[in-house]
């Protein structure tokens, strides 16, 4: 992704989801010659209990700490309550460093349908201050929120509160075009012309 400093955050709801998510980044990473070698990924959730890696292997994200603070990874998964440590421990600033004001230019919230109510309200004071702290331009940061239980596509789900509930949270504008949403086919109409 070149130059340093942390250029994507993953954000996740439990440690159980990141862990298993960091073995999908490190195959996609190593699967792609584009980004083999180039990009990297580190975990920083609590209680691993196993020994951490301090590079990226065919299966394997970083999870050593020391090496992420010395050297941050491109893309950082983590889960929002070490985030919230991530920033105000003083051990993790180094974490921050290499970043500039427009180096972070991803935040990806997981399972966003999790973050309601006061959680989504802590959260969205978490973003304001990763953004206050990394001294993100306003529009700089693009926000994902991905879900799998919000509905079938945008005609299934209320876009225009979505989108509303997406501002809020990332504190950047969202419309209504920015949902992308999914239809399942029925057997039928996947066999339609089919013999």
């Amino acid at each position: 992704m070149g130059g340093q400093g942390v250029k994507a955050v993953v954000v996740y709801p439990m440690n159980a989801l990141a862990t298993d998510q960091a073995k999908r980044f490190a195959r996609a990473i190593e699967a792609n010659p584009a980004l083999k070698g180039k990009v990297t990924a580190g975990l920083y959730v609590g209680g691993i209990g196993h020994e951490t890696r301090k590079v990226m292997g065919p299966d394997d994200v970083i999870t050593d700490r020391e090496t992420m603070r010395t050297s941050p990874p491109d893309i950082l998964l983590t889960n929002y309550k070490m985030l919230d440590y991530l920033l105000i421990r003083p051990e993790d600033a180094r974490l921050w460093q290499g970043n500039g004001p427009e180096t972070l230019r991803f935040l990806v919230v997981d399972e966003l349908h999790t973050f309601d109510g006061a959680q989504g309200a802590d959260l969205a004071c978490l973003i304001r201050r990763l953004k206050a702290r990394l001294r993100t331009p306003e529009r700089h940061l693009c926000g994902i929120g991905t879900s799998a239980t919000l509905g079938e596509g945008p005609e299934g789900m209320n876009a225009e509160a979505l989108s509303d509930y997406a501002a809020k949270l990332f504190g950047e504008p969202f419309g209504t075009d920015s949902i992308v949403g999914e239809t399942v086919e029925t057997t039928e109409e996947f066999l339609k012309g089919t013999s």
